[in-house]
């Protein structure tokens, strides 16, 4: 049964991409990246840089040790983008994470259209909000769900199968809230900064939320990506990669290097709200991901955001006259984001003074 997949502004698709996938179809119009060319890449595997630019770093000593500590500033201030390691969260769980997000994707169309978002909803499962016709869009499925604030879990789009999928995410959420505490305390001490610097702008009831992401294998990978260059609307995203497939890229210096997979680090990289907050001192990386022809790749990216009703700018401190300013405050930046988006602007430019 084919299924047809109908966007926020009512643009059809006939299929989904896991259908044409299976199908070997060529990817539709829609999905091929406009210039033909997805440009120079730098794979990690012969890209000795890659490893410099996305280094590793270990939380447990973050607290305790001066080096580590210099390494994620220069991490933040250059590529905004890092390996965890030692972060709290054991293999095994993390690898249970992955299973459930493998076991929801490889349900029946059927089983997993119980949980299709709205229309104009982004929770739920689907494919790219489309907001024009002349958008190019993701190779990629999705369940996107909010996690915290916990009054605002839409628990009817959480599946009920795998049944263990709720127990898990809130415990991963849990643990993911309790490594974000430690990062953020580090990334205001890195910058000699009040140690609340960053989570007081997050507010007592900041948003976390969730994206399981499926790319199926791709007959063009050529001229189609599994998710257009863009930077995160959030203030830290922890992505769990896939265990084997490669496809996240980031861009350092006008060229695309590969985020190589460590199965049980984290990737964190930060988003425009953190840009903001630091007046541009650390980095929201521009990001992509890659399709291939052959292996399907999963991957879970937690979003943290600060409360919607907390108005976030630069830090007082990290203001003078050497560097003045270069944004100016705002409220509900992931609103303006959309708006922006719809717009086809950019939202961190927007927002500069």
């Amino acid at each position: 049964m084919a299924e047809t997949v109908v966007a926020a502004e009512g643009v059809p698709l006939a299929k989904s991409v896991q259908e044409m996938s299976t199908n070997r179809e060529e990817p539709p119009p829609q999905f091929v990246v406009k210039d033909g060319s997805l440009g120079v890449t730098y794979s990690s595997s012969s890209s000795s840089s890659s490893a410099v630019l996305v280094p590793t770093i270990d939380i447990s000593l973050l607290s305790t040790d001066d080096e580590e500590l210099h390494k994620l500033k220069l991490a933040l201030t250059s590529s905004g983008c890092f390996q965890a390691i030692n972060h709290g969260i054991s293999s095994s769980f993390l690898d249970k994470v992955r299973e459930v997000a493998k076991q929801f994707f490889a349900l029946p169309l059927e089983e997993k259209k119980k949980y299709s978002r709205a229309a104009h909803d982004v929770q739920g499962y689907g494919h790219d909000l489309v907001v024009s016709e002349m958008q190019v869009l993701d190779w990629c499925s999705r369940l996107f769900l909010r996690v915290f604030p916990e009054h605002e879990r839409k628990l009817n789009l959480w599946p009920k199968n795998p049944d263990d999928f709720g127990e898990i995410l809130h415990e991963y959420s849990m643990k993911l809230k309790e490594m974000m505490e430690i990062l953020f305390k580090a990334m205001a001490n890195s910058l000699k900064l009040e140690e609340n610097s960053f989570s007081n702008q997050f507010g007592e009831q900041p948003v976390m939320q969730v994206r399981f992401n499926f790319y199926p294998p791709c007959s063009r990978p050529d001229q189609v990506l599994g998710v257009k260059p863009h930077s995160d609307r959030s203030g830290v995203t922890v992505l769990l990669q896939d265990e084997e497939v490669e496809g996240l890229q980031i861009i350092e210096d006008d060229k695309w290097i590969t985020v190589p997979v460590i199965p049980h680090a984290l990737v964190v990289n930060l988003g425009d709200q953190m840009q903001i907050m630091t007046n541009g001192v650390y980095k929201s990386p521009v990001h992509r991901v890659l399709t291939n022809t052959e292996r399907l790749r999963i991957s879970v990216a937690m979003f943290n955001e600060p409360a919607p009703e907390k108005e976030i700018g630069p830090v007082d401190q990290l203001v003078d006259e050497e560097r003045p300013r270069l944004y100016r405050n705002v409220k509900n930046y992931a609103a303006f984001n959309y708006e922006c988006f719809q717009k086809g602007k950019v939202a961190l430019e927007e927002v500069k003074v």
